[in-house]
């Protein structure tokens, strides 16, 4: 039950990335219509950059589990298990503190935001404590996921983002691995 819990707390952040990415498409044809009518899309530069950012942060923690995301392994995959498994639980040990880093800097900025009423000094007044307010969610599901496979580890299990890889490599396909 919690395992499907957490997938679906990691599809949620996918998705909701999905939909931002989906948001900026939008914008972009708004923003040509109104152009081809000699019309103007005020703030649309600025919006397009914020779904970007939330584009980005909320699909981390998935692509994390996928084994999607940059990471080298260049020394970790040439030992053998038992330190292996070591230097797994050092690197998600290590990963998971220094997104507890960020992420406590990133809600101290957007309450910072928030207390100040700091806007965007673009064409549109937004809020900025808004868009910003996607990154520590994003980093808090990446922490979530992190934490996750630092659990599976210690269990003696395998991290989902190593069995995505050898289901790749089974299948013949290196398109993430280069």
């Amino acid at each position: 039950m919690i395992r499907r819990g957490l997938d679906a707390l990691y599809a949620g952040g996918a998705v909701l990335a999905a939909l931002s990415l989906f948001g900026i498409f939008l914008v972009m044809v708004a923003q040509m219509g109104l152009r081809f009518l000699g019309m103007h899309f005020p703030g649309s530069d600025d919006i397009s950059a914020y779904l970007c950012v939330a584009t980005t942060f909320l699909a981390l923690a998935l692509t994390f589990r996928r084994g999607e995301l940059i990471r080298v392994g260049l020394l970790i995959e040439h030992v053998p298990p038992g330190a292996r498994r070591g230097m797994e639980i050092l690197a998600l040990s290590l990963a998971a503190v220094a997104c507890a880093y960020a992420i406590w800097w990133m809600v101290d900025d957007v309450l910072f935001s928030l207390e100040i009423e700091d806007v965007a000094q673009g064409e549109l007044p937004i809020p900025l404590w808004i868009p910003k307010l996607t990154m520590p969610i994003g980093a808090g599901l990446l922490l979530v996921a992190v934490l996750d496979e630092l659990v599976t580890v210690l269990r003696r299990g395998k991290p989902s983002y190593v069995l995505a890889a050898e289901a790749r490599a089974a299948r013949g396909d290196y398109s993430v691995e280069g």
